[in-house]
């Protein structure tokens, strides 16, 4: 049998456990809070493919082939990627100035670039299955995330 000390320190657990749980997870939405953002001191590569005449991209095939591919590549030093499909430039009516841009987010950089070495070939030799577009890439090292409240 409880006595009411050890109910209330029951309790007093349950109501912590409670309060993480809510601190954890956004009431409104129902999911983890920025879960999906990137860290600061985290490597972002991005992939970036220039709009122009005669361009032509493949977005199905991108997603479904060639970023799970070079993603597999990565291992475990990638934490998450995205894919992006341009829609417009700055006004409306004005073409993007990307067809598409892909993001890898990875832990260490120097990995990052031994993993691409190996299977630079492979990588490459994907590019025709989608576009006839010479991608721009730029590595960059995210230093500061700010998540908006807004809503």
């Amino acid at each position: 049998m409880m006595n009411a000390f050890s109910m209330t320190r029951i309790l007093i657990v349950i109501q912590g456990s409670i309060l993480l749980f809510l601190a954890l997870v956004g009431c409104e939405t129902g999911r983890p809070k920025y879960a999906e953002a990137p860290l600061s001191g985290t490597f972002r590569v991005s992939i970036l493919y220039p709009n122009g005449e005669g361009k032509t991209f493949d977005f199905e095939y991108y997603e479904k082939k060639h970023m799970p591919m070079v993603a597999s590549f990565l291992g475990e030093n990638l934490t998450h990627y995205e894919t992006e499909k341009g829609v417009m430039g700055r006004t409306s009516g004005e073409e993007p100035p990307f067809l598409a841009t892909g993001y890898f987010y990875v832990n260490d950089v120097n990995e990052y670039n031994k993993a691409i070495a190996q299977n630079r070939d492979t990588i490459i030799n994907d590019f025709t299955n989608y576009t006839n577009i010479q991608p721009a890439i730029q590595i960059s090292q995210i230093r500061k995330v700010i998540h908006s409240d807004a809503k």
